[in-house]
């Protein structure tokens, strides 16, 4: 039995502790400080009180903080990348590669941008009507925002958006998975490196079904939240209670276009990599794949080679291509709709290996259907495992519209030597994200916005307008007559002024040269009063 660690902050209120096991070998890693909600509440009131003075001070003073971490990430990430992969189930490198490297450039970029993103915009006036307007719109930090993030990404999606919300000048709150808290127990240690006010940071270590309510009954001011569509539609209940802004990424079933011209090489890797990587488990990883007929065969036959090759198992030594699925409730999520899949006519093209049933890891095979249709669980709901489905096209116009027939829209993917045909028909697939010639790329991207459409959420992270969504925009408006005495349509008001503005309306927005010239006299008539008292 592991001893429970004693250095995380705050005081046993009598909750507990969480217990981490490795999806691969079954054995208890680590322990996580449990919470009460009540612990959130006092979170959220110390947050509220450091980030007033975090935000008053200057953004290069928040970055200069910020930055520290990059010393304390590069040091440890070998380690943070080895605990990933036990906590998770994903393979070291898969933990490196889109975990930790991730984190580290998503860092640099937004230490670098931030000033840039903050930067006050001038709006110049839209009419000589109001010429002597003029306005600024600044971001300024909503106060408190909370994070609830998945376990399939334990590290890289929550660090991204806590470092944006903090130089953003929040105070934030995060709460990861439960069967991932040491994952976010490494960014706990993180913010610590980065020697941040008391209380600006906190881990809340809360379950699932409590943290919904308790952080829309927190007094937060905005939520990001990633994970499933029924939980973010029952935290949408709670936030019309409180009118909580939220930020919602709700997961997906992803298509892939291959394209007649495609290269089938990268094309069949990159549906490898980016469906079966991870487990599978990646709300915008491939799940359906539309082939054009005429690349149908010679695209399975690769597509099949690289599905059968897989090296599935724990990974011990760097030889496995496929680590273990992170719950049990998500293989058998996977499994029924295989049987689905099965029962309504789909075949399986191939298998991968596997560790036997009674090895004590999380393991699946990796899984290619073909004869799949749009009946099956496959192609209408999130799989979020090990399993490729294959449909053969007429054309690319009917790709599309399989691709758009889909409750979801958050990423999607083309596939063609011609990047001029790919981009058109990129922009018709309903998704936020539609990469060409790649796939499950640009979430490791920091520059480019991430989210999507319809049931897979609203709201962005990442790049210039995921950062904006940390801030809200207040615009200041200045006045260059502001030793005038009133504005024109100010009191008291006359016939005069009524006909003065009026003829204000002709002058400037008149169809025709008569009518502006008609509405010159009585608005130059009543132009005086500004400067004086009538």
């Amino acid at each position: 039995m592991l001893e429970r660690p004693q250095d995380f902050s705050g005081p046993d209120n009598g909750a507990g502790w969480t217990g981490s096991v490795s999806p691969a070998g079954g054995q208890t890693i680590g322990f996580s400080h449990k919470n009460s909600p009540q612990d959130l509440l006092e979170a959220v009131r110390r947050a509220r009180e450091a980030a007033l003075q975090w935000a008053a001070l200057p953004v290069g003073d928040r970055v200069r903080a910020v930055r520290r971490i990059k010393a304390h990430l590069m040091e440890h990430a070998e380690g943070i990348a080895a605990l990933i992969s036990k906590e998770n189930g994903k393979t070291r490198i898969e933990a490196l590669a889109t975990e930790v490297l991730p984190a580290v450039m998503a860092l640099d970029y937004y230490t670098r941008q931030a000033r840039s993103f903050l930067k006050p915009v001038v709006l110049a006036p839209a009419s000589l009507l109001l010429f002597n307007k003029w306005s600024r719109i600044f971001r300024v930090p909503w106060g408190v925002i909370g994070i609830i993030s998945p376990w399939n990404y334990p590290f890289s999606i929550p660090f991204s958006e806590v470092v944006m919300g903090l130089l953003a000048g929040n105070g934030v709150i995060l709460k990861t998975a439960s069967n991932t808290q040491l994952a976010g127990r490494e960014i706990e240690s993180c913010m610590r490196a980065a020697g941040l006010p008391d209380g600006l940071f906190s881990f809340i270590n809360l379950s699932g079904s409590e943290a919904g309510n308790a952080f829309m009954e927190s007094g937060i001011d905005k939520l990001f939240f990633t994970g499933s569509v029924a939980a973010g539609k029952k935290l949408m209940a709670g936030a019309a209670e409180t009118l909580t802004p939220l930020n919602l990424e709700l997961g997906g079933n992803d298509a892939m276009l291959v394209c007649e011209d495609a290269d089938l090489e990268r094309a069949s890797w990159g549906a490898v990599w980016a469906g079966l990587q991870n487990c599978g488990q990646s709300c915008a990883g491939v799940e359906r794949i539309y082939v054009h007929e005429s690349v149908y065969g010679p695209f399975m036959e690769k597509l099949k080679a690289r599905v059968e090759s897989l090296r599935v198992g724990e990974d011990i030594d760097f030889g496995v291509d496929m680590g273990a699925m992170t719950s049990i409730d998500q293989m058998e999520t996977v499994r029924k709709q295989l049987e689905d899949a099965l029962q309504k006519g789909a075949e399986i093209v191939v298998q991968s290996g596997c560790p036997p049933d009674e090895s004590p890891g999380n393991f699946l095979p990796a899984t290619l259907l073909a004869k799949v249709n749009h009946d099956m669980l496959v192609m209408k709901d999130e799989t979020f495992g090990p399993v490729l489905a294959a449909m053969k096209v007429r054309d690319m116009e009917e790709a599309i519209a399989l691709a758009n027939d889909s409750v979801y829209g958050l990423t999607g993917s083309v596939w063609s030597k011609n990047s001029g045909k790919a981009e058109r028909i990129a922009q018709r697939i309903r998704a936020g994200v539609v990469t060409i010639n790649d796939h499950l790329v640009s979430h490791g991207m920091p520059e480019t916005p991430w989210g999507g459409v319809k049931a897979s959420g609203f709201g962005r992270s990442h790049g210039r307008i995921g950062f904006n969504e940390m801030t809200q925009p207040q615009v200041v408006v200045h006045d260059a007559l502001s030793f005038a005495k009133k504005n024109l349509w100010w009191h008291p008001y006359s016939e005069e002024l009524y006909r003065g503005l009026w003829g204000t309306m002709k002058f400037f927005y008149g169809q025709k040269l008569r009518v502006r010239l008609s509405g010159f006299r009585p608005m130059l008539k009543v132009l005086p009063r500004i400067f004086g008292d009538r």
